[in-house]
Order: C-alpha cells, then structure tokens, then sequence
C-alpha cells in the first residue's frame, strides 16, 4: 500500500515538474529529516532535528523527480535551498486545494502492536495546520489524464 502511495506522489510531482503547478494546487510535505538519505541545509536540519514540513506553492525551481525521491529549491526567507527528500522519508503528503492527503504510519518494530488502535493519534493531527485537518478522501480517478 505505501509503495502505491508513494507512486501516486512519484506521478503528480512528474507532473507539476513537467507542466508546472495547476490551478490552485499546492503541496504541503512533511518529511522526517533524520532519514539517512535526506539532504537539507546543516542550518535547516539543525532548526528541524526530526521532521519538517515544506510547501511547493508559489516559488520552487529545479524540481527533479526520480524512482527513489524529488528534490527541489525552495525560498526560505529569501534564501534559495536546494533539498533532497526520498519517498520513504514523507509523512504526509497533502493538497488542501482539493482536500487530498496521504499520511504514511509507522511502527517502531520494538513496540508491539495494538489490535484496537485505529491508527489515529491525537498527537500526531495536531501536527497538522488546524486548517487541513478536515481533508477527505477523494476518488484517485480526479488524477487521471
């Protein structure tokens, strides 16, 4: 399930790289930047030791996009910085123009699993802008050509 999820991402930045951003459309990605393959800014990573969240919206360029992951400029404060994010770095993946997010789990192997964990935790959503907090689910079929 999450390498089709991380295909999907894989498709639509394809997209925006080769046609640019449509509409109203903007991502809003939130990766862990502890994974080994990660690359950011020393000043970046020191101001998000775990996890950051970027959003490609009105300035990015050199938006590159391979099996592995995307890497893209970004502006932060009028300084350009070019990063590197592998797929299994995202957490979350959403488009509040369309109401459309995708968020990975995951389980540390050391804990056992709880049967009648619905995968929800409070903590984690308040993580997310209190604005993007009521996405749907939407049909994949609106992404298709």
């Amino acid at each position: 399930m999450h390498r089709a999820m991380r295909g999907l991402i894989q498709e639509v930045l394809s997209d925006v790289r080769d046609n640019g951003l449509p509409g109203a459309h903007h991502f809003f990605i939130t990766f862990d930047t502890t994974h080994p393959d990660v690359q950011i800014a020393d000043w970046l990573h020191d101001r998000y030791p775990s996890e950051m969240t970027v959003v490609m919206q009105h300035w990015f360029d050199d938006l590159e996009v391979t099996d592995e992951g995307f890497s893209v400029t970004l502006n932060f404060g009028d300084a350009p910085e070019h990063l590197y994010v592998p797929y299994d770095a995202i957490q979350t993946f959403v488009d509040p123009s369309v109401e459309f997010g995708l968020r990975f789990e995951t389980q540390d192997e050391d804990e056992p699993t709880d049967p009648t964990d619905d995968g929800h935790d409070e903590e984690e959503m308040s993580e997310i802008p209190e604005d993007h907090t009521d996405a749907e689910v939407v049909s994949l079929d609106s992404f298709r050509k």
